[in-house]
């Protein structure tokens, strides 16, 4: 070729010059450092601040900072460091590797009430699976001891937190010193998983827990930790943000245990044997599919049954399909369906007896209604608007009567509480005007409050807190328990932790967490509320169960 012949271009681009490289790096660090402190300060904020309004949420938060910060260095060493390739790549590919290979043999077992998660081995047998069935016979063979529910006592504590279902009792009369006169441990032994409390009347504690596929009905002595007698069924319930076993508290009426399972299996059993008197399955009654259940209602029933004169009342569920029912009726004695009240998706609310506006009615938090209802016909009286969604920002507190005419609400994922009037009208029936409402006060996640003298405590986003009933002006929120559980005792609280410690605090406007004593009662995540036998105290997890005599007070 001439040397002097034009030669044609190169289709190909230039090589990068080293000064284009240099540019390059270092517009990519000054992304790097720019994207850390924006990472650092979300984490600042989130920690530091109330932003989220809810500790689960800050967790997330959190974590998701963290994992963009992590994957932005890893990304820049791979892409603009000056090491060979293979250095390069090495941490990017071993994080993957190394968390894919921990995840397949440790997949999250349980999340605390603020998402932190808990890790086991994967092909460990849970807790609840090691437990044998009973030795106890069957409590349908008719042979085993008599149990006396029928008998009654001042000091029972029949139904879901306490005798009127509002988380207070006035007796006994606890004694303040706990340095000078410590609670005594009666017994403690490991029990089947689930969230079910202790019901407990004339010296017997009965319970629902999960042992390996079977779910159970188990009825303990108050004194001995003794079983008396089971009955169970083979359901197996399990989630991983919710856990395993049953949800719900045991009813006990007249001599019998009235129970709802976590997959929606209401019972009646007599409470001398635990023989099954009458069954439904609310899932098969309303059309629910496991797919239903799992979309709408995935952390499993834990609705404790109300008894109101001859009627056992639950709430029933539905489906988009089908249709919703909120409250359903059924004859205790014969379980033959007496009414049914109400057309929205049910929470994990339990429905409560109370007298408001010169009526009686039943009170119960629906997905995203509170409501009152007739006991006779199921009609409704009255709703209010307050809103969630049982597949992500449940309702579970309670529903609080404040007579005459008044009801406390509250609920967590960052909603907060308020104080409703029930106006009547010329049909019988009532409006609704919300008196007050604050999103940052009384966040109750999992728990319930409990009122004295004009005053509200309970554990909002795990931290207890007093407000002022006809305000809500928090008076002071102070000491973190988790997502435990109170019950209120005369002029006292009982205090159970997320991590199973329980305090003594003084219910009192004036004096923020003000401990009178505390003791580790049980190891564990307990989510479970309290229950109270004269001074007896039963307190119980997803893996042990346990039994304190308290100080009274002397006169």
């Amino acid at each position: 070729m001439d040397k002097d012949q034009p030669q044609q271009a190169s289709s190909s681009s230039p090589p990068e010059t080293a000064g284009g490289k240099r540019k390059r790096r270092v517009v990519a660090r000054v992304y790097v450092w720019v994207i850390l402190a924006l990472s650092a300060a979300a984490v600042v904020i989130l920690r530091r601040t109330d932003v989220t309004a809810d500790h689960a949420l800050a967790n997330i938060g959190t974590l998701i900072a963290a994992f963009v910060a992590a994957i932005t260095v890893m990304l820049w060493f791979a892409i603009f460091s000056r090491f060979p390739i293979w250095v390069r790549i090495l941490p990017l590919v071993g994080s993957l590797v190394f968390c894919g290979a921990f995840y397949a043999l440790f997949p999250i077992e349980h999340v605390s009430g603020e998402l932190v998660p808990s890790f086991s081995f994967r092909f460990s047998r849970r807790p609840d699976e090691l437990l044998e069935k009973p030795k106890l016979l069957e409590a349908t063979d008719g042979r085993t001891p008599a149990v006396d529910l029928s008998s009654t006592t001042e000091d029972d504590f029949p139904q879901f937190l306490g005798p009127g279902r509002s988380a207070s009792i006035e007796a006994p009369e606890l004694a303040r010193d706990w340095a000078a006169s410590a609670a005594q441990l009666v017994w403690r032994q490991p029990i089947g998983a689930g969230w079910s409390a202790f019901s407990v009347v004339n010296g017997h504690a009965v319970t629902m827990e999960q042992r390996g596929e079977l779910e159970m009905v188990t009825c303990y002595d108050v004194l001995t930790g003794e079983l008396q007698w089971f009955y169970s069924i083979p359901v197996r319930y399990t989630t991983t943000l919710a856990g395993i076993g049953p949800r719900a508290t045991p009813t006990i009426d007249q001599g019998r245990v009235y129970t709802l399972g976590a997959a929606g299996r209401l019972l009646c059993l007599d409470g001398a044997t635990g023989r099954c008197v009458w069954q439904k399955d609310l899932r098969d009654e309303y059309g629910v599919t496991d797919q239903d259940e799992a979309a709408e209602l995935p952390y499993g029933r834990a609705n404790s049954p109300l008894v109101v004169d001859e009627l056992v009342i639950v709430p029933a569920g539905g489906s988009r399909r089908r249709g919703w029912v909120s409250l359903a009726a059924y004859h205790k004695e014969t379980g033959q369906l007496a009414w049914e009240s109400g057309h929205r998706q049910i929470s994990y609310c339990s429905p409560v007896l109370a007298t408001l506006g010169g009526r009686r009615q039943i009170l119960i938090v629906n997905q995203d209604y509170a409501s009152g209802h007739d006991p006779r016909s199921g009609k409704v009286l009255w709703e209010h608007d307050w809103p969630g969604t049982s597949a992500t920002n449940a309702n579970v507190s309670q529903a609080v009567a404040v007579p005459p005419d008044r009801v406390f609400l509250s609920k967590g994922y960052s909603h907060g509480a308020a104080l409703v009037q029930l106006v009547p009208k010329d049909d019988g029936t009532f409006g609704t005007k919300e008196l007050w409402y604050s999103a940052r006060v009384l966040r109750t996640k999992f728990t319930n409050v409990a009122l004295w003298q004009g005053y509200v405590y309970g554990l909002s986003d795990s931290i207890l807190e007093c407000i002022e009933l006809q305000s809500g002006q928090s008076m002071w929120k102070s000491g973190r328990y988790g997502h435990g559980q109170i019950l209120r005792v005369g002029e006292l609280l009982l205090v159970l932790s997320e991590k199973g410690q329980v305090a003594l605090v003084e219910a009192t406007p004036q004096r923020p967490n003000n401990v009178l004593g505390r003791f580790q009662a049980l190891e564990g995540k307990t989510w479970n509320t309290i229950a109270l036998y004269g001074p007896y105290l039963l307190v119980r997890n997803s893996r042990q169960a346990a039994c304190y005599k308290l100080p009274l007070r002397t006169p």
